[in-house]
C-alpha cells in the first residue's frame, strides 16, 4: 500500500498549487481521505477531508474558502487545490487515508503519504 504525494513547489503569495496524492494497493473509493501539514517548529495539522464519495468535505477554518479537496475514484486519486495562497501556507503536507467514514481529523488513519513541501514566498 502507498501513499504518493505530490505537486508541492515554490509560489508567491496570492498565488495557486494543486497537490495530488495518488494511492496503490488499495480500494480508494473504500477510504476517506484527509490532507494534513507541518510547518517547521510546529504541530501537524489537519487542513481538509473528504469521505469515500466525496459527499462529504470539511476544511479548516485557516483554509476554508481558499482550498478545495476533491477526489477522483476512478484514478485512485485526492486532490487539494490550494488558491490564494499565504506565507503560513508554508508546510510539508501529507495525506492520510482512514476506512472510517469520517471527516473527523481525530479519525484512525490506516496509511500515509511521505509529504510535498508547499513554500509560499511573500
Amino acid at each position: 500500500v502507498q501513499l504518493q504525494a505530490s505537486g508541492g513547489g515554490l509560489v508567491q503569495a496570492g498565488g495557486s498549487l494543486r497537490l495530488s496524492c495518488a494511492a496503490s494497493g488499495v480500494t480508494f473509493s473504500r477510504y476517506s481521505m484527509f490532507w494534513f501539514r507541518q510547518a517547521p517548529g510546529k504541530e501537524r495539522e489537519f487542513v481538509a477531508a473528504i469521505r469515500w464519495y466525496g459527499d462529504s468535505t470539511k476544511y479548516a477554518g485557516s483554509v476554508s474558502g481558499r482550498f478545495t479537496i476533491s477526489r477522483d475514484n476512478a484514478k485512485n486519486t485526492v486532490y487539494l487545490q490550494m488558491n490564494s495562497l499565504k506565507p503560513e501556507d508554508t508546510a510539508v503536507y501529507y495525506c492520510a487515508a482512514t476506512l472510517q467514514s469520517t471527516t473527523d481529523w481525530r479519525a484512525r488513519f490506516d496509511y500515509w503519504g511521505q509529504g510535498t513541501q508547499v513554500t509560499v514566498s511573500s
